[in-house]
């Protein structure tokens, strides 16, 4: 029996096959595509998934204005950020934000799913949001990936 095929293979940054993904994320609700293109990022569907390094894919998100909330979370849920100064804590709708600026909503939802370290940095440099159905990123020849499949 040839026990070297019972290795347990550890991925690194020479050895990971890193794909260009495209995602549209029209009509579907915020959190649950956030969570699939997190797992996408993190690389956790490949079966040489190691948790300390960057395996997962590039991601382009498209038809980001498009993002559904369900019930009242467009007026009800916020965003909370401070200035640094006393009293400079600052609240937004995700509606605000939305209106401000169309792909925040999913950058934030996502980066929010990744680790909070230097590899959660890095993986968040692998995500483009934009906000109609066209991207920079034609010459990578981005593969479309139904995010249903993960949902």
């Amino acid at each position: 029996m040839n026990t070297l095929s019972y290795k347990t293979v550890s991925a690194n940054s020479k050895t990971v096959d890193k794909k260009w993904l495209l995602v549209d994320a029209e009509g579907l609700p915020l959190g649950r595509a956030a969570s699939a293109v997190a797992s996408l990022l993190r690389g956790k569907h490949k079966p040489n998934f190691t948790p300390h390094v960057d395996c997962g894919d590039n991601i382009i998100v498209i038809n980001a204005e498009k993002i559904v909330l369900s019930g009242q979370k467009w007026k009800q849920k916020q965003y909370i950020r401070h200035t640094g100064y006393p009293g400079g804590q600052r609240v937004l709708s995700a509606e605000q934000v939305h209106n401000k600026n169309n792909t925040r909503l999913v950058e934030k939802s996502v980066k929010g799913m990744l680790p909070k370290n230097k590899l959660g940095a890095q993986l968040f440099r692998n995500l483009r949001v934009y906000a109609g159905d066209q991207h920079q990123q034609e010459g990578q020849n981005p593969t479309k990936f139904n995010l249903n499949d993960l949902l």
